[in-house]
């Protein structure tokens, strides 16, 4: 069963009505809708969409099983999440200007149906459901999203698109039909080989799109196991409703922004904290101190994590390294680096930034969450202490030479996207780069396969094994297979064979000539980043920079020795900003053998694309000053030049202190200024989440009022209907309420009692009456206490008679609410009786 997260603000409430007024109601689909509502007020979103769809509406609760071709509606006040098919609810712990339920919902999908999920996200306000729509597209699901032009409030649909995270765009009648189109041509994840489909294609049929994948983007899936390929591929082609692989292949070549995003297609990882509880407790309790048991204090521990994705998995292994230290009760701290590489560059970039959604707490302990993490108001950070110790960088496990001398690898559920073939060549790759004993970690699905001679189990049913010593160098051919082509460069293309053989004399001659140049007679010279870190030094520069003292900087601020350090830092800046070099001549520098004059030229580059971006310091020793030759016969000058100095290094210090005075305080109005923007800005979302819920709660009360107008009109027709019912039978009739006042009569009852328009309302006493019925008041009164009719003949004093008839007044919820007094003619009737009376009898 498909779960459908369906995200809605502003708006919101005639898109579901599109959206689920095309919903057939066997889909086999469940639908879990969050709108923004007033958490103070209940909402008629249940009652409202039922009458759109023959789908059962309920409203959430906690623990309800979620079941096919049903809507779940959220309460108020509430934020909503799945779990093994189950909803639960929470109270929002962020205020309520801050809560972003759209991305709570999403989130938890994400992680509880992966490949399987699939979220839309209607009109609304704000960007709530961006980051949730991530995390779908992060796991494979797939995200639809409301045409901006369609929706009442495009603010929410805009943000999704402009993130890069909508697969399918248009109106919300058109989704339904999209989303099914797109789930029945995709096939689902436990179809194996045998799945038969009209575009499903071998590895054959897919040979010219992976050929422009690696083109384009310098990875080979020609490896990858084809059931997950196709998957993929056939995805990204239900999107584009493109139902031929050869159109398909068609409109990759001739859009490069689809080579990418199939690319990121292939490469989407389902990640989550310490997946698999079980193997990381293992891990903690007896394979980490094993091996730490087995290192020198001194040693320092090396760990890999094959394919990261978002790092997730490598900042678990972080806390659980630091978990087993205390766990075997040491008392020292190893050296620890952990290695985390992916190709994705996207998913590299989140995993830096070290930032998660709240619901990473369904996955980590709140001790771990406390101690490891530092809570924001709408994600979690990784704790410095924690990220300090992971290195990520973008790797191909497949194309680039591998880290070794490790002593723990970690790769988990990325074999299981691997065909055998390359399966048999990365596993003795992973048994040549960790050290004797090293640990092997794979995911819950994955094996050593027939390679028991390279890794030995340590737990049955736990993917966690220990290196054989095994001489993988000499009896593994991966080796050979793999170099050089394990390199992600460009290769040059092979020299014909009838060209002739350059000159390797000529060759040879030049190289050692311009070796010994530029080793010998070429000027000291750094190249620096943008940041003004040193990232190539030719020449020898020690006699103007210098390492600082404390933890190793590379920036050339902190290296430039005295005399050279501010006249860089103004030069550099003029360099950023001019296309020529700057020139600085006769700087005095301060070295460890005295006072040398140095000239420096400093040249920013804009091309080639290797310099982009980068800085050239080039350093050259002056002629020294006249004042220096003549030291040693003018002591005075010599004196006056070192008081010189002195006096301008005492101002340059003092200009220091200044700036460093300066910068403090434009540090501390930067941080009065970054407060006061983050208090607007909470305002601001306060202010916006209020104006989406109003507008919800509008949106409702609108349908609501036209229903209530509906109600009205049908209402008064009725009692049209009733006044001309009453008046076309000619009978008097009385309406009295409880208290025996007049409520409402026929035009015949005028006849006999007086009354008009202005009486409604007026006791039955104080009317007058052609009936000679004094008792008319009591006999009502005792049919009301009673509940028993009552019916009389009473004369007039015109000598008509009537047939008074009292009876309850009984509403439709069964209430007595008064009596009903009906009078008939019977004038003639007596009239009869009475001639029939004096006719003699016979």
């Amino acid at each position: 069963m498909r779960i459908v997260g369906i995200g809605a603000s502003a708006g919101g409430l005639a898109s579901l009505e599109d959206f689920f007024r095309n919903t057939p109601c066997n889909t086999g689909m469940a639908f879990l809708v969050v709108q923004h509502l007033d958490p103070t007020q209940k909402a008629l979103l249940p009652e409202l969409l039922q009458r759109y769809t023959e789908m059962p509406v309920y409203e959430a609760e906690q623990n309800m099983p979620v079941c096919a071709n049903s809507i779940y509606v959220i309460p108020p006040n509430r934020e909503l999440r799945v779990l093994d098919d189950t909803l639960k609810l929470n109270q929002p712990a962020e205020p309520r200007g801050l809560r972003l339920p759209i991305n709570v919902l999403f989130s938890s999908l994400a992680s509880a149906q992966n490949e399987q999920a699939i979220a839309v996200v209607l009109s609304g306000m704000g960007s709530d459901g961006t980051l949730g729509l991530q995390a779908i597209k992060a796991t494979g699901g797939l995200s639809a999203v409301q045409t901006p032009g369609s929706a009442q409030f495009d603010a929410m649909p805009k943000s999704a698109i402009a993130a890069g995270c909508a697969d399918i765009v248009a109106p919300a009648g058109e989704l339904p039909a999209r989303i099914l189109a797109c789930v029945r041509r995709v096939p689902e994840p436990d179809q194996g080989p045998e799945y038969s489909h009209p575009a499903h294609a071998s590895l054959k049929r897919l040979a010219p799109i992976l050929r422009l994948l690696r083109e384009q983007t310098g990875h080979d899936f020609s490896l990858y196991k084809p059931t997950s390929l196709n998957r993929r591929i056939e995805r990204r082609m239900a999107i584009h409703r493109i139902s031929d692989l050869a159109d398909y292949t068609r409109f990759l070549a001739a859009n490069n922004q689809e080579v990418q995003l199939l690319f990121r297609e292939l490469l989407i990882g389902v990640t989550q904290f310490f997946r698999d509880p079980d193997t990381w407790n293992y891990l903690i309790e007896e394979g980490l101190p094993e091996l730490l048991a087995g290192q020198s204090p001194e040693h320092t521990l090396r760990a890999w994590v094959v394919g990261c994705s978002t790092g997730e998995e490598a900042y678990s292994l972080a806390i659980a390294f630091t978990e087993a230290l205390e766990h075997a009760g040491q008392d020292r701290d190893p050296d620890l680096q952990i290695f985390a590489s992916d190709i994705s560059p996207e998913a590299i970039a989140i995993a830096r930034k070290g930032q998660y959604p709240l619901s990473i707490e369904d996955a980590v302990s709140e001790a771990r969450l406390a101690r490891f993490f530092t809570k924001h108001d709408n994600y979690y950070q990784i704790r410095p202490s924690i990220r300090d110790k992971v290195l990520f960088a973008r790797h191909d496990v497949i194309l680039d030479p591998p880290f070794t001398k490790l002593d723990l690898i970690a790769c988990r559920n990325l074999l299981i996207y691997f065909d055998l073939a390359l399966q048999r060549r990365i596993l003795p790759l992973f048994h040549y780069s960790l050290c004797p004993n090293g640990l092997l970690m794979l995911g819950s699905s994955e094996t050593v396969g027939r390679l028991t001679h390279l890794f030995a189990p340590l737990k049955p049913k736990i993917r966690l094994y220990r290196r054989k010593p095994y001489d993988s160098i000499r009896h593994s051919e991966f080796l050979l297979e793999s170099f050089p082509p394990m390199s992600t460069q460009s290769k040059e293309h092979p020299v014909p064979s009838n060209q002739a053989p350059p000159p390797e004399t000529i060759n040879t001659l030049q190289s050692a000539a311009d070796h010994v140049l530029l080793q010998v007679y070429t000027p000291a010279a750094v190249v620096l980043n943008a940041d003004a870190d040193i990232v190539y030094i030719s020449g020898r520069t020690g006699k103007y920079l210098e390492p600082a003292a404390g933890k190793a900087n590379w920036n050339i601020h902190a290296m430039a020795r005295d005399g050279l350090r501010e006249a860089l830092y103004s030069a550099l800046k003029r360099a950023s900003v001019q296309s020529e070099p700057v020139e600085l001549t006769g700087l005095m520098v301060q070295t460890g053998s005295g006072t040398q004059a140095v000239d420096v030229t400093i040249q920013s580059f804009t091309e080639p694309d290797a310099l982009k971006g980068m800085t050239m310091v080039v350093f050259r020793d002056a002629p020294v000053p006249a004042v220096s030759r003549r030291r040693k016969s003018a002591p005075a000058v010599d004196s006056g030049y070192a008081a010189e100095i002195q006096r301008y290094q005492q101002e340059i210090e003092s200009l220091r202190q200044q700036a460093k005075l300066s910068r403090e305080e434009l540090q501390a109005s930067n941080e009065e200024l970054q407060s006061t923007n983050e208090e607007l800005q909470s305002a601001n979302e306060e202010l916006t989440t209020s104006k989406e819920e109003m507008q919800s709660m509008n949106e409702e009360l609108q349908t609501i009022n036209t229903e209530l107008q509906t109600k009205l009109d049908d209402l008064a027709l009725a009692q049209s209907d009733m006044q001309n019912v009453l008046n076309s039978i000619e009978i008097a009739v009385l309406f009295l309420d409880q208290d025996l006042n007049v409520r409402r009569y026929t035009e015949r009852a005028t006849a006999i009692i007086s009354l008009r328009e202005s009486d409604i309302g007026r006791p039955l006493s104080d009317l007058t009456t052609s009936l000679r019925y004094p008792e008319l008041q009591e006999d009502a009164r005792q049919t009301l206490n009673t509940l028993a009719a009552s019916e009389k003949q009473i004369a007039t004093t015109d000598d008509r008679w009537f047939s008074v008839r009292i009876m309850p007044y009984r509403r439709l919820d069964n209430v007595i609410d008064g009596v009903v007094i009906t009078l008939v003619d019977i004038t003639d009737t007596k009239k009869l009786e009475s001639s029939l009376r004096k006719q003699p009898r016979t």
